[in-house]
Order: structure tokens, then sequence, then C-alpha cells
């Protein structure tokens, strides 16, 4: 393989065994797309769910939500631009109140609360309607890479889990709950206030200190519980009710990770394994993980998937081509840093990559090159209904659709 140049990450409990470089080409047989571009402006994430109940999958990506099949714009807040940024850190569609309508939750980088939108209903979603601002919590925590909703208890319910680029930052995570709160009611043009039982959220410390750029949930030692993986190494959840605390750190690494970071068994040895980039330089990776050491200790081999572009800032999985095998998506994050990171100035890139289980390696395929990166969120769905799935990406290039036409061979690409 080509490669732009030698990389390293520094690892400390774990044992990296070499890297072995895995040859990649542009595919011949790759998959076809088209582009529709919803808007361009600074707002970073996204995410897709039928918002007004007609059954097709809608698009919310900052500002403005956009409703299948024409993707029109309608409002749903505002958001203060800064510096070179809007402050929200991605978009997350739930039904937040339990009223069967789909919600949306957003973080920011730099303010501490965490909001949730309530869905206005069909009717005045067509008309237009602002949702409203409700707050979840005040998290009183700053310096907000990104987050995850996972479910990590099993109770069927997503436990919002934050990711602080600052090493020294606490690593909470925010269950869902209810609190009596006073709160506005407007009728009319009159304003009155009232106490009700509203959606909240609730603080589990997983530690007071141990964060850092780049975060993934997964079984990354292999015991059958979800840990949480940081960018300075990873927290194995305990035997007992993981919403108790007693996390155990493990600093087995030190990176500037993508959010999020993907544990998956690519190998097939019964052992996960680790895709992750360097969010804010060049390379994408994938770690197999060994056997453990004497020590007991997490031991990884490096193997190197792409270096050609940087900023690969976002990792998502998904089956495109419908051969029931996941490819890997991901794209460069467009001025993440406002130009400074290396290759800043390269062109917008968004690619999926196709895994060899015979070969364990990786083969890059293009979705697109010079109009639009991989942002903060990549998401996917059949946002066309032609039963394949499409990519949707948000960043500072431009919120896009790409749908998914198939092979060009295929007998029903269009």
């Amino acid at each position: 393989m080509v490669t732009r140049f030698s990389r390293g990450v520094c690892l400390l409990a774990v044992l990296w065994l070499g890297g072995t470089v895995a040859a990649y080409a542009e595919q011949t047989s790759s998959l076809q797309w088209t582009m529709k571009v919803l808007t361009v402006d600074s707002n970073e994430g996204l995410d897709l769910a039928d918002f007004n109940g007609n059954g097709l999958l809608d698009v919310v990506a900052g500002r403005n939500w956009y409703a299948a099949p024409d993707f029109v714009p309608r409002p749903v807040r505002t958001i203060e631009d800064w510096n070179g940024y809007v402050q929200s850190n991605g978009d997350y569609a739930y039904d937040v109140d339990g009223d069967g309508l789909i919600d949306v939750i957003a973080g920011s980088f730099v303010p501490t609360e965490v909001y949730w939108y309530k869905n206005p209903g069909p009717e005045l979603l067509m008309q237009g309607k602002m949702w409203e601002r409700h707050l979840l919590v005040d998290t009183e925590t700053s310096f907000n890479e990104g987050q995850l909703l996972y479910d990590l208890d099993g109770d069927g319910v997503p436990e919002w889990i934050v990711n602080s680029w600052r090493k020294n930052v606490p690593m909470h995570v925010w269950k869902f709950t209810t609190e009596q709160r006073e709160v506005t009611i407007q009728e009319g043009n009159k304003e009155r206030t009232e106490v009700r039982e509203v959606p909240s959220m609730r603080k589990i410390v997983i530690s007071e200190e141990g964060n850092g750029h780049g975060i993934a949930v997964g079984d990354i030692n292999n015991d059958g519980r979800v840990d949480i993986l940081v960018g300075t190494g990873w927290y194995e959840a305990p035997e007992s009710d993981p919403m108790a605390g007693n996390w155990k750190f493990h600093q087995d690494w030190d990176m500037q990770g993508s959010i999020p970071m993907i544990v998956r068994d690519l190998d097939g040895d019964g052992r996960n394994d680790l895709i992750w980039s360097r969010a804010h330089d060049f390379g994408l990776y994938w770690w197999q993980q060994l056997p453990p050491g004497e020590d007991g200790k997490l031991r990884f081999k490096e193997h190197l998937i792409d270096d050609q572009w940087s900023q690969p800032h976002c990792l998502h999985m998904a089956d495109l081509d419908g051969d029931g095998q996941e490819e890997l998506i991901t794209g460069k994050r467009v001025f993440a840093h406002n130009g400074r990171d290396p290759g800043a100035f390269d062109p917008p890139c968004l690619y999926y990559y196709k895994w060899h289980p015979d070969k364990l390696e990786f083969t890059r395929h293009e979705i697109n090159v010079g109009d639009a990166g991989g942002g903060l969120q990549i998401r996917t769905g059949d946002l066309n209904g032609n039963g394949r799935l499409d990519v949707a990406v948000a960043g500072k290039s431009g919120t896009y659709i790409f749908f998914n036409q198939g092979f060009a061979d295929s007998p029903d690409a269009n």
C-alpha cells in the first residue's frame, strides 16, 4: 500500500506487535451514488427518524428538519454561531416525553446544558412551527467533543454518554428520569407557572478523571459486558449494576480518536477488535485483538486502513451493498479545527470501505470527493424507498444525502 507517512500511537498497557499495512485499491465494482444538497452552513450533526408519522425517514440537521420525500427545510431551533462552528455537536432523535412523537436531543461544545426539542406534531410540523426547547440537565461540565446514546444497563432506555477532548475531565453517563420542576405555561397572551413532572437526567459517575478525544461502547475484553472506550483508555464494566459506578479504568493508550470508534470482531476469532481514526490528522486503522498477555492486559496488532486523507472524525458501519456484511463509512471533517489540522485544505471526501475477511483487509470505494465530508455524525437509512441504504452527512461543506443507486450493472440501478 502507498502510505502518506508512518504515524504511531502511544500504547501504554497495550502491547503493539508491529503494524501490517493492508493493501487497498479503488475498486471498479463500486456502488453508484446521486447527491442531494439540503443546506450549507456550519452545522456538523444530523440524525434520521420519521418525525411526521408518515412512514418515511426524515432528516434533522441543526436548525432544520427535512421531510421526506422532498426534503424541504422546515425549522427546528435557533443555534448560536461560535468561532467558526455552531454551538451544537450533534442531533439525537428520541421520544423524550413518551408521547409517541420523535423529539430531538442536542448538546454543545462549550455550554454545559443539554436540551431537548419537543416535536409539535404532524400538523404544526408542516406549518413550520419551531420546536419548544426544554432543559434536560445542566451537566456543569464543558469541553464536550461529542456524545453517544446507548443502552448500557439493558433496560431498554439509552443513556447519554459524554466524551470530552480534555483528558482530565470527569467521565459521566446520564440516565433519563423525571423530576418536579416549575414550568411556564403560555395561555393566549398570558403566562402562568406551575409545578410539573418533566423529563430530566441524573448523573452516573464512571470516573472523576480519565477522558480524552474519542469514544466507543462495546465488549473490548470479551467478558460479555459492555465497556466504554475513550481517548486515554477504557472503562471495564462492573459485574454488578453498571449504573452503580465502580468501573475500572485501564489507561492502555493515548490517542485523539474518532467519535465514535467501533468495537467489532472483524477476523471472526471471538475477540473484539477496534476500528479507530486520528480525528484531527491522517490515519484510519483497525486493531486486531490478540490473546491477552501473561499479565492479563489486552494486546493488539495495528493494521493501517488508509492514510491518504485527513480528519476522519466520525466512523459508521452499515450494510450498503446488501450482502449481509457491514461496510465502514467515514469522511473528512471539513475544517475541523478551522484549518489548523494537517491536510485541512485538501478536498472534502466521503468513502466506504469493504471488509475482506479472507485477506483481513479493507478496500476503499468512493462516495464523493470534492463536495462533502463526514462531519460529526454519519447516518444511514433508506431515504427514497428503493430498498437500499442511503448515506446522510452534515458538516462545514454542507448537509447532504447520497442516494444509493446500487452497482452500475444492477438490473434495477437508477
